[in-house]
């Protein structure tokens, strides 16, 4: 598939070989540019490893709601809660979380962040079996329910915030009682006695085997993948960039900032500030678990979700909040055992692996994806949250579409950097 670039090619390079650079390669290599990825990992080797691999066009919902800090200590002081806060860390993380709640704190904020984050997720489907067609990885790829499941018989709701925001947008939503959902998935627990089905949508059997066969596609298509450490970036003349990569020197004509939680090292010497934080996920894969899952599921009070993967169950989830190079505290990934056996009493324990990786959040729950201000032909692709793997896509076509200079076909400016400042958050 290797396709001929022209001489006079736009030139870009993307830091980052996540899946949202993976997926913007593909978006520009189909625009004829000339593109090559830096990452001192190899593709999806890093915060893309390891997600639970849902991937649904209906994820509308932020982080942020009204009422939410309501929850919040209870949260805190459950060791199986789904959130935790390095204490060392409180101080530097509370002007974050005021700006959280902020962002949550009105039905008709959160519908507008509903509105974008819908934006970005519903061609998502669409966009990866396109970009799997012909590569031979299209069963990386398959359709699933999304299983929502509550203990309480009446615990599941339409009514709830969520399911409003999701129903509103046109996501095909019902509720089954627990004799119906076993029915769906024989596997769990009788404890579960109610769920909130969301129906049309899928889930990556693997999402590192998804990231590194779309890797493989934009190598086949002319994108040149180097492995090596970028530590600063600068301006040049002529609106081109120069990138130090291992004590190397390189130029670009236009570059794309997708390196996750480590975007804001680069950009900070450029004097650009912006509430990133580093939210760290964990995930307890079970292999030879005895038992199978054809649905993604969520508990959703202890809001982890698990599903079948080739090499296992994986239960991922909870949020630990922490300076970007402390140390992992693995026993988030350990808790999530009792946690899944709690949800599939079946399921064997006896052979696991845990795995940590660092989301980088904005308090919106939306990215940054536009030219950011003042810094010409320079490109954020970063702050997916929990969403990446759904919002990846998207965010690609988006930035072939601005770094080429073509309309996007969507208003693009809620995951534009200045919205800080336009709501009376500082930089």
């Amino acid at each position: 598939m290797n396709m001929p670039v022209r001489d006079d090619a736009i030139e870009v390079t993307i830091i980052g070989a996540g899946i949202v650079g993976i997926c913007c390669a593909l978006s520009l290599q189909e625009r004829g540019a000339r593109v090559t990825v830096l990452d001192k990992a190899g593709p999806a080797e890093a915060t893309s490893y390891g997600n639970a691999g849902v991937i649904s066009p209906w994820s509308c919902i932020p982080q942020s709601l009204p009422g939410l800090w309501r929850n919040v200590p209870g949260w805190l002081l459950d060791p199986k809660g789904p959130i935790s806060v390095r204490w060392r860390d409180v101080p530097s993380f509370l002007p974050w979380v005021m700006r959280f709640f902020q962002a949550g704190s009105t039905i008709e904020k959160v519908a507008r962040l509903a509105d974008a984050m819908d934006a970005l997720n519903r061609p998502n489907m669409d966009i990866y079996r396109r970009h799997l067609r012909g590569t031979g990885h299209e069963n990386l790829l398959q359709d699933s329910w999304y299983l929502h499941v509550y203990r309480d018989a009446h615990g599941a709701s339409l009514s709830a915030i969520g399911q409003r925001l999701r129903i509103e947008r046109g996501a095909p939503v019902q509720i089954v009682p627990g004799d119906e959902l076993r029915e769906i998935e024989p596997a769990i627990s009788p404890v579960f006695q109610s769920a909130v089905v969301i129906r049309d949508q899928s889930r990556a059997v693997q999402p590192s085997a998804l990231g590194k066969a779309l890797a493989d596609k934009a190598r086949s298509m002319g994108t040149f993948f180097k492995s090596c450490e970028v530590t600063e970036i600068r301006q040049k003349p002529g609106h081109r960039w120069q990138i130090i990569c291992d004590r190397e020197y390189r130029e670009t004509g236009n570059l794309v900032i997708a390196a996750g939680p480590w975007s804001m090292k680069l950009l900070k010497p450029l004097g650009i500030s912006l509430p990133l934080a580093s939210e760290r996920g964990y995930h307890l894969e079970f292999h030879n678990p005895g038992v199978t899952l054809k649905h993604s599921i969520m508990d959703a009070e202890r809001k982890f979700a698990a599903s079948s993967m080739q090499n296992g169950i994986r239960s991922a989830g909870t949020a630990e909040f922490a300076r970007l190079d402390a140390p992992a505290n693995y026993s988030r990934a350990r808790m999530l055992e009792s946690m899944t056996k709690e949800l599939l009493p079946d399921l064997n324990t006896g052979d696991t692996s845990e795995w940590m990786g660092t989301r980088p959040s904005f308090p919106d729950s939306l990215p940054c994806i536009c030219e950011l201000p003042g810094q010409r032909n320079l490109f954020a692709a970063f702050g997916h949250s929990h969403y990446g793997l759904g919002m990846a896509p998207k965010t690609g076509q988006i930035i072939a579409d601005l770094v080429m200079r073509t309309p996007t076909n969507i208003d693009i400016s809620a995951y534009h950097a200045d919205r800080f400042k336009k709501h009376g958050q500082s930089q």
